[in-house]
């Protein structure tokens, strides 16, 4: 069955797409003023690192909560400064380029995956953003798909948003048994995704590794790095939610 997408969507096949963005671009850091952004797991660890903040504390001085796709839970966006600029945007550019968002590594693409049920993997689409204020376009500089995302460096990005779009789904089935927004689970999942700091305290007084069959070299990375401990706390998450999921209880 071939698959349908919304009108003037237009899945990238194997040809190559022409673009890149530098100083020499008169709309350069044009991309960075009056924009919406969603911010997923992945790149508040990122960006938090880089920036040498705990999460709670990156949480609250750059980032917002809006109602999103999900009716059962909070989405994520970036909080622009007073001049609707992105706050992480300076004389020279970017100031957290190496540890950019997914959303801005991807860029002029947008990516999407297929997950429909029976299909025995997942298939993924690029599609070509058309903004006009955008010049990169008419640069000289061309990407295969495969090209652009390893150059972009979006494989780690793209296999925890893959992850998150998982648990997000999830959500979205509204496994909260009657507590409302804000109750005890919610809460619970809400530091798991993006209280990653929060949550390896949690971790810690709560003996959570403890309590399940884990390998002594993946109970170490757990404990040194947010991204293994992400992947945990989306099994967890499962495991508490009624979700299927890899971890065995003791």
């Amino acid at each position: 069955m071939e698959k349908e997408f919304p009108e003037g969507m237009v899945p990238l096949g194997r040809e190559p797409i022409k673009f890149r963005c530098h100083e020499g671009v008169a709309c350069f850091t044009q991309c960075c003023r009056k924009v919406d952004m969603f911010l997923f797991p992945y790149d508040i660890i990122c960006l938090k690192n880089a920036l040498d903040l705990d999460s709670h504390e990156f949480m609250h001085r750059y980032t917002r909560l809006v109602s999103g796709d999900n009716p059962y839970f909070p989405s994520v966006m970036l909080q622009l400064n007073d001049a609707h600029i992105c706050p992480f945007l300076d004389d020279n550019g970017c100031g957290v380029y190496t540890h950019r968002p997914s959303a801005c590594r991807t860029y002029p693409l947008e990516r999407a995956v297929d997950r429909t049920p029976g299909r025995h993997q997942q298939t993924e689409f690029y599609f070509l953003t058309d903004h006009d204020y955008c010049l990169g376009h008419y640069e000289d500089n061309h990407y295969t798909i495969k090209e652009w995302v390893r150059n972009q460096r979006l494989e780690q990005y793209n296999l925890m948003n893959d992850l998150w779009s998982e648990i997000d789904t999830m959500f979205a089935s509204n496994p909260w048994h009657g507590e409302g927004a804000g109750g005890e689970k919610q809460r619970l999942a809400f530091m798991v995704c993006y209280d990653i700091d929060g949550f390896r305290k949690f971790v810690s007084q709560n003996g959570l590794l403890s309590q399940f069959f884990l390998d002594k070299n993946l109970k170490k990375r757990i404990k040194a790095d947010d991204q293994e401990l992400l992947k945990f706390g989306f099994e967890w998450l499962k495991h508490i939610l009624g979700g299927k999921s890899s971890l065995i209880q003791r």
